[in-house]
């Protein structure tokens, strides 16, 4: 975490913090730490968390623990190709649980405040992870409203340059948004909230009045390999991804902690309640949509790229599929939003930590708007130089999603591995939480950290085989060069100026 406007070194601070803060700090509860100002939804847990992290709020607090549940992603299926319906139904099934552990797990650790070479490692890996993620965001509606232009024009012929430009138009909404819409964000996330749930019943309630039917038994158990693998069950591992990466955004919370009242206690409730909410609502949709496709080639075949958009095709006239494509239009880009406010955050406290290049100017925050103006703007630049990858492959998507997957997955090891250590060996260390996992908290790190090590593994994997340069997933490069890139920068510069937040941290034996 960063370390602006703080009066006291981070040496100082490890050495010199009070054991009983309310009795040895002055009548503020504070000591000499600046932390900011008192405003309205900086709860008192909050501040007594920003003292404890040498931390001073720069942030306006105004996600109250409802509009955080709302940030969320909707899931994307490309496990059609590699599996069919069976296996993007079943694998939907073992990611829930899989990813269900993980979510437990930092939903603990974002109820807590955590040597310096793995904060400054998984720092850069997770800007990578968050950065693709809000990428991918945007890369799925540009292409989404030019597979429209296909329902609406059988003449139109897509082109890759033309759907990059829908994808720049895409994240200059983003921009727009989270810099000069940024205080009326948390309302408009309440609001699209209960339009998401209406979207969602809308489009369930379609497909099953007028939709044609699949029978139960190809839907559970005919498995398709179009990948072109050895074996059905590898065609499974690799077509996985869909389903993982519609799991991936519940913590998304917790990079906007600083700007949750009370976060502490909300920010791992909205976690939690996110992931569950989202994993119902995406099962029943995930059933409905699987049952109402007649046949996975012709799906997958269709002039838009988007099977969902061939499945409301066949129930509907064109009018009709306009409006359903509106709906999730429109519930992706409130989603896409809220992402970047989460990615641009991450971003910033990083560099407000000295982690990134020109820190000073990623981790300025605008004093009028206070927001990190510059973090949201150089997020919304990443996302349009990833897009251009669409210019060369055609499937540059696969590799935007493979890209944040392995990426948060190394996260989730590194993280979950620390944890882990410390329960097992030094559990005095452990900062107290107040949203524990309690004596359940091993066997679940333990199931989290095998499940993201299996996930890190399969999601480097090309959608289809023969592999050539144009279907090559090429996350494998981007992943391993930001690796070697940032052990570099740690070497050069990093060790000598990054101040991770492990040093601040008390364990479960002292208090403030």
């Amino acid at each position: 975490m960063p370390e602006i406007g703080r009066k006291l070194s981070v040496q100082a601070m490890a050495k010199d913090l009070p054991s009983n803060l309310d009795a040895e700090t002055p009548e503020d509860g504070y000591a000499d730490v600046d932390v900011g100002e008192h405003r309205p939804g900086y709860a008192e847990s909050d501040r007594r968390d920003m003292y404890r992290m040498g931390k001073r709020q720069e942030l306006m607090r105004n996600f109250s623990p409802v509009s955080a549940l709302s940030f969320t992603a909707l899931a994307n299926t490309q496990g059609l190709v590699d599996g069919g319906l069976a296996g993007l139904f079943w694998s939907y099934i073992w990611t829930f649980f899989g990813s269900g552990v993980i979510m437990l797990s930092i939903a603990e650790m974002a109820s807590i405040d955590y040597q310096r070479f793995l904060s400054y490692m998984t720092g850069w890996v997770s800007t990578l992870s968050w950065q693709a993620g809000a990428a991918s965001g945007s890369f799925l509606t540009g292409t989404i409203i030019q597979g429209l232009l296909t329902v609406n024009d059988p003449n139109y012929s897509p082109t890759n340059w033309q759907g990059t430009l829908f994808v720049f138009a895409m994240v200059l909404v983003l921009l727009i948004c989270n810099i000069w819409g940024a205080k009326a964000l948390p309302m408009v996330q309440n609001t699209l909230l209960g339009v998401h749930i209406i979207g969602w019943l809308v489009i369930v309630v379609t497909l099953w009045a007028l939709a044609p039917r699949q029978s139960a038994s190809v839907v559970f158990t005919q498995f398709t390999n179009e990948g072109g693998w050895s074996t059905m069950g590898l065609s499974l591992m690799v077509g996985q991804i869909s389903a993982i990466f519609g799991s991936t955004c519940s913590d998304a919370t917790a990079h906007m902690a600083e700007e949750v009242e009370d976060a502490g206690r909300s920010v791992p409730i909205a976690i939690v309640w996110s992931y569950l909410l989202n994993a119902a609502m995406g099962f029943i949709l995930l059933t409905t949509y699987l049952f109402a496709i007649p046949s996975v080639t012709d799906a997958l075949n269709d002039p838009s790229a988007y099977p969902f958009i061939y499945v409301f095709r066949n129930a509907l006239p064109t009018s009709g599929v306009n409006g359903l494509t509106s709906i999730i239009l429109l519930l992706v880009i409130a989603s896409n939003i809220s992402f970047n406010a989460a990615t641009s955050r991450q971003t910033w406290s990083f560099a407000r930590d000295n982690g990134l290049p020109f820190s000073t100017w990623i981790g300025h925050v605008n004093p009028g708007k206070e927001i990190p103006a510059n973090a949201v703007a150089l997020t919304c630049l990443i996302s349009a130089l990833l897009a251009l990858i669409n210019l060369g492959s055609s499937a540059a998507f696969n590799a935007i999603i493979s890209l944040q997957v392995v990426a948060l997955m190394f996260t989730y090891c590194v993280s979950i591995s620390c944890v882990l250590y410390r329960r097992l060996r030094h559990p005095h260390t452990l900062p107290a939480a107040r949203w524990s996992l309690g004596r359940a908290g091993v066997p679940l790190n333990v199931a989290g950290l095998a499940y993201a090590v299996y996930a890190f593994f399969w999601c480097f994997w090309p959608n289809v085989t023969p592999v050539d340069a144009e279907s090559f997933n090429w996350a494998v490069v981007m992943f391993m060069g930001v690796l070697g890139l940032s052990l570099g920068m740690f070497w050069a510069k990093g060790r000598k100026v990054y101040r991770g937040p492990v040093v601040l941290v008390l364990g479960r034996g002292e208090r403030l």
